[in-house]
């Protein structure tokens, strides 16, 4: 008999965020990630799969909400600063440092 996996709403949340988390890090792929969501859910119960579906869409949705308002805030922020300031910022000039060896002793 293989693995099952707990569901509940913290479990689903973990998951879903350990995967963003992977995506974001580079360390996996969104084939990756496909494949990790079918693995977990061939670990859940069928009894178990109506809730799990639910609680996924859930923090799907959420998590969908949230992005969307992070966006809009810095659409927000940006057109802010064309108002604000309309000539975009200027690059910080590098001065370089010169080489120890070329700096005299004071002594």
């Amino acid at each position: 008999m293989g693995q099952e996996v707990s569901i509940s709403l913290q479990a689903v949340k973990t998951k879903v965020y350990k995967l963003i988390d992977a995506l974001i890090e580079g360390a996996k792929t969104e084939a990756e990630i496909q494949e990790s969501i079918r693995r977990w859910w061939k670990l859940i119960h069928p009894t178990d799969r109506a809730v799990a579906l639910k609680y996924l869409e859930l923090v799907l949705q959420r998590s969908n909400a949230s992005l969307e308002a992070m966006n809009d805030g810095l659409q927000t922020l940006k057109e802010f600063r064309a108002v604000a300031d309309p000539t975009p910022p200027k690059t910080p000039k590098l001065h370089t440092v010169p080489d120890q060896t070329q700096i005299s002793n004071p002594l």
